[in-house]
């Protein structure tokens, strides 16, 4: 199995143009590229897409990916309804453009406006706040989007991250199984399961998501001693084991992206290419 390895945009997010950003994932040898739903840099969706198009064609980027979603988390009928008919909006427009794979998906963000917000309280918020009436109208939204979205060949994954309802891999499955459409699925980001406690461990929350498991964010921390914190580091430094990680792919047969990413301030472009070494070593170690 030869998994294509997506450079996350977040490692060009530093004044790089589309094309600056194109050309360095070519240089690197990287699969694809997972852009950001919109972009500040051009007045419309249409142009930022345009120039998606253009230079990931140029630079024979052939895996592309968008992150975004559908903001739900509200009891207003009429609001989610309007979200659902922008994002397929933007289906279209990304479809006639470039040959989607798959779309980091989110439900919006969900928070208890009783609690404190900071790094220290994600487990206050998201699924942990949820009640069950929001599963509902994610679930509702999400057939929505998947019903539409069948005459593209494109899946959705939730990420799993804080403050959204999909926030660890337990709370991202019962949504999937509550939609219960083929085309969602989970993108597991273990790297944000080290903010909570009481997590399932890695293996284990691969093997929950099974085949639903479309694809992955990698990332890293190292734990500060005596203060708790989290500082993060490349992906072969940190306190999850990526080879493990990639071995247990293996295991359940997964069949989906690799992605990578930089959540760090510094020379992104350099933890670009110190990463995707890192990762193609382990690739290449385990014949994956």
């Amino acid at each position: 199995m030869s998994y294509p390895v997506i450079m996350h945009i977040n490692y060009c997010e530093q004044g790089q143009t589309i094309e600056q950003v194109c050309r360095k994932a070519a240089e690197l040898g990287f699969d694809g590229i997972e852009f950001r739903h919109q972009s500040k840099a051009f007045a419309t969706d249409k142009e930022y897409l345009d120039s998606v198009r253009k230079y990931t064609y140029q630079y024979g980027i052939r895996c592309v990916l968008f992150g975004g979603g559908v903001n739900v988390m509200t009891k207003d009928a009429a609001a989610r309804k309007a979200e659902v008919e922008k994002y397929c909006a933007f289906l279209d427009l990304a479809s006639e453009r470039v040959p989607l794979s798959v779309m980091n998906f989110f439900t919006g963000s969900l928070y208890d406006p009783n609690k404190p917000m900071n790094d220290a309280s994600y487990g206050l918020h998201g699924s942990f706040c949820a009640e069950e009436w929001h599963y509902e109208v994610a679930a509702e939204a999400c057939q929505l989007v998947s019903d539409y979205a069948k005459q593209y060949d494109v899946k959705f994954a939730f990420e799993t991250h804080m403050n959204y309802l999909h926030d660890i891999s337990e709370s991202a499955m019962k949504l999937v199984n509550m939609i219960d459409r083929e085309n969602f699925g989970v993108n597991l980001d273990y790297g944000n399961s080290a903010f909570f406690s009481g997590v399932l461990p890695l293996e284990q929350a691969i093997e929950l998501c099974g085949k639903k498991l479309f694809y992955t964010h990698m990332k890293n921390y190292q734990p500060l001693p005596r203060t708790g914190g989290l500082l993060p580091t490349s992906l072969g430094d940190g306190m999850i084991n990526h080879r493990i990680y990639v071995k247990k792919l293996m295991e359940i047969g997964f069949t989906g992206l690799i992605g990578i990413e930089a959540p760090r301030p510094g020379d992104r472009e350099w933890y670009a290419k110190n990463d995707i070494a890192y990762i193609r070593s382990v690739l290449k170690d385990l014949n994956a």
